[in-house]
């Protein structure tokens, strides 16, 4: 079965599987903290632990949502609090990076038989049924995440796009789409010059397999030289918008994101490493957080400018949070590692509320206290958000019969996160 079919009928069976809720949301943003962000220099600050546990980022400081403070590292993310909310008792408790990323991604603890899914090629799929976009549905900024991120048993349809390149560059070479040295004039003429010594195609004319051929043809000049390439030319944003994400490479990724979801693309993956602070973690985070601050909070205040941010989800984290307390020892010399049994996300948009903190850490940052948040929790919230019933079937061109996001047998959470969900 040739991969159109199989996409046909995937799209058939999913439209038993999404709902067709009032404001449901269109779009996700996913900043994937690669390597862990600390829940304790980031959303869930605990200062009256004392300098093993702070070091240096020892302050808080007020947001502008009533009640809720947080690092004293993210001032611009401290005036829009109203904007999104703070998830304090994030756990699984595994503390290597594939298997925590695997779970976070996908909803399911790594182990023997299937290969799930991410999150994004979930939505790809059922998204994928309204969407008429050249550009691919399911898109990864710059470099993958390799298993992490992809598409498991659903097949390589459901594959990320994945750009590669820097947005901070003068040309944003997109791969595949933008060749670099190459001008849009030049690439016309390549074309052009193409189609004159095609001389079997033009022999052929409507034969159905060669009309299939140049259908798929020009879909991939349309890539180069249509809509794709417009989206991906920062050149077309003012210097002040900009300047206001942060002429870094994050910064100019959320910017990037943003355009995407302008054009309806369902989901947008920025994979944001550098957050596996082993040694160096103080020096680190004065420089990561700073971009970070500047940067998602432009994206916020931009969707949300935009009329964006109510049909827009945006969710941070990583696969895990950082050891509350320092390792001031050598060779670590002021390092966090990994702690999978409490971190910090964030949620914003779409149907989530703003201004509100769900669950609770102890007076550590160590362990939850209150209300366990389990990754599969956050995920089906996002796709219940999203209108898609995480308890409907997966269709898929294998036969396999499975629910898009179960519950597995020994859960022991709290389920969905009701309370910040306006529908």
């Amino acid at each position: 079965m040739n991969r159109f079919i199989s996409f046909l009928i995937a799209l058939v069976f999913s439209a038993t599987t999404v709902l067709f809720a009032q404001n449901q949301a269109k779009s996700v943003i996913q900043i994937w903290m690669w390597g862990g962000p600390s829940q304790n220099d980031t959303f869930d600050p605990k200062v009256a632990a004392g300098y093993d546990y702070c070091g240096p980022l020892d302050k808080t400081i007020p947001t502008n949502a009533a009640g809720i403070e947080i690092n004293a590292s993210l001032p611009m993310l401290a005036k829009i609090a109203d904007k999104y909310s703070i998830i304090r008792s994030m756990t699984h408790g595994i503390n290597s990076h594939e298997s925590a990323a695997y779970y976070v991604q996908t909803g399911h603890k790594p182990g023997p038989g299937l290969v799930y899914p991410s999150l994004g090629a979930i939505v790809s799929l059922f998204k994928g049924k309204n969407y008429t976009g050249k550009i691919p549905p399911y898109i990864v900024l710059t470099q993958s995440q390799g298993r992490f991120s992809e598409e498991g048993f659903l097949g390589p349809l459901y594959k990320p796009f994945v750009t590669g390149g820097d947005p901070n560059q003068k040309e944003f070479a997109v791969e595949g789409i933008v060749a670099p040295g190459i001008s849009e004039q030049q690439q016309k003429k390549r074309r052009e010059l193409l189609q004159k010594l095609d001389t079997l195609g033009n022999a052929i004319g409507d034969e159905p397999d060669f009309v299939q051929f140049k259908k798929s043809e020009d879909e991939a000049y349309e890539m180069i030289l249509g809509q794709a390439r417009k989206v991906f030319d920062l050149s077309q944003e003012s210097d002040e918008v900009r300047n206001r994400y942060g002429r870094n490479w994050f910064g100019q990724c959320c910017l990037v994101a943003r355009r995407l979801v302008e054009i309806g693309v369902p989901y947008i993956t920025i994979n944001y490493p550098g957050w596996d602070t082993h040694k160096q973690h103080f020096q680190i985070m004065q420089r990561k957080l700073a971009e970070f601050d500047q940067g998602l909070s432009a994206l916020l205040e931009d969707l949300s400018n935009r009329g964006l941010l109510d049909t827009t989800i945006v969710w941070c984290c990583g696969e895990f949070g950082r050891t509350p307390k320092i390792d001031w020892a050598p060779p670590w010399n002021g390092g966090r590692g990994h702690w999978g049994y409490c971190f910090s996300a964030v949620v914003a948009g779409g149907g989530f509320k703003g201004g509100m903190v769900v669950g609770e850490s102890d007076s550590k940052g160590e362990y939850v206290a209150k209300r366990p948040v389990y990754p599969e929790d956050l995920l089906r919230s996002i796709l219940r958000l999203l209108g898609i019933d995480p308890d409907g079937q997966m269709p898929n061109d294998k036969g396999i019969d499975v629910k898009v996001m179960p519950y597995p047998d020994d859960y022991s959470g709290c389920g969905e996160l009701k309370e910040i969900m306006k529908n």
